[in-house]
């Protein structure tokens, strides 16, 4: 399943934030609205930041909310939160401006989207910048979509 299709569209963009609890919580509740996990897979989320620390945000500006699959993750599915002035996790990779949250069934079902995920974090100033400037979901979905090929024509020239 390619990240786009794995989005299906479960994007939110934000002007603000109270806390990145609160980004967490709108990110899980993207998949829990699709029934992809239980709500107390979105509250396992939260609660594993807060026990392990901001070890989710994994690049400046992006962070990956999920929890185990055993925590209630239903079927493979991704959720995009756009906050547009940024959220603090106490992170060296503060603020975060994207929160791409993500829930797998078991631990191999989401190989393909970490691929995907990881060429597009090799231009992370790139697609932070280009997604914070948007304002719909169209419109982010249309420059994921863009820089997915770029990356993916990258790869294949390479």
């Amino acid at each position: 399943m390619s990240f786009l299709e794995a989005l299906n569209g479960r994007i939110r963009i934000l002007k603000r934030t109270s806390s990145w609890q609160e980004a967490v919580q709108i990110s899980g509740e993207l998949l829990a609205a699709d029934g992809l996990v239980s709500p107390s897979y979105v509250e396992r989320m939260i609660r594993t930041c807060e026990e392990l620390g901001p070890y989710i945000a994994i690049a400046p500006g992006v962070a990956i909310p999920h929890a185990r699959p055993e925590d209630g993750a239903h079927a493979f599915g991704l959720s995009l939160v756009i906050v547009q002035e940024g959220v603090r996790f106490g992170s060296h990779n503060d603020p975060v401006y994207l929160l791409i949250a993500f829930a797998t069934p078991d631990r191999s079902a989401h190989i393909e989207f970490l691929r995907q995920l990881a060429e597009l974090l090799a231009h992370a100033d790139e697609l932070v910048q280009a997604l914070r400037r948007c304002e719909s979901a169209d419109q982010a979905h249309g420059h994921l979509k863009t820089l997915l090929e770029r990356t993916a024509a990258r790869r294949f020239s390479e």
